[in-house]
């Protein structure tokens, strides 16, 4: 995760003293506080038109909920509309969609987890003329997932907002180019 950090400040540096003079359509974005659940994500921005944009993020993680362990990726599309025209930078309402694929083991079991769920964001996505970009969201989410035990074993169990009704929430920061 320190790599990817690193390679996300060497490409916005590189591009955003150029680039922003012009006007920002892109940005690239971290959330520092994944690494509290052992979890390292990035998201990709792109303005497709003055009011809206679509973003794709890509998480893995080493989550450990109670006593089980996932370990694996997630994949989240989203299509950002941004009411006030300013696509980028602004107050944003977000539907997106999310795939979800990890190895599960608890004390008892081990086997995979798959999902697919989605929800709707409210936030608010500010790009300095820096290109600093700081991206707070919140929202409702569903997963519905299938598990699926390993040969000779029972199936882990799955809890908490990983499967079922949850609330997604974030803080991303990143540049923009």
């Amino acid at each position: 995760m320190k790599k990817l950090f690193l390679l996300t400040i060497l490409l916005a540096s590189l591009t955003t003293a150029r680039t922003f003079a012009q006007g920002a359509s892109n940005t690239i974005k971290i959330n520092p506080l994944s690494a509290l659940f052992r979890t390292g994500s990035v998201f990709y921005e792109h303005k497709v038109s003055e009011k809206a944009s679509v973003q794709l993020g890509a998480a893995f993680t080493g989550l450990k909920i109670d006593d089980t362990r996932f370990s694996g990726f997630s994949i989240t599309p989203e299509y950002r509309i941004y009411p006030k025209g300013n696509a980028l930078s602004g107050l944003y309402v977000a539907p997106y969609a999310r795939y979800q694929n990890f190895s599960v083991k608890d004390e008892e079991a081990k086997g995979s987890y798959s999902s697919i769920g989605g929800g709707l964001l409210v936030g608010r996505q500010w790009v300095y003329n820096s290109g600093f970009t700081l991206d707070l969201f919140f929202g409702p989410a569903y997963n519905a997932g299938k598990i699926k035990a390993e040969a000779g074993s029972e199936e882990p169990e799955v809890k908490g907002s990983i499967d079922g009704f949850g609330i997604r929430t974030g803080i991303l920061i990143g540049f923009g180019f």
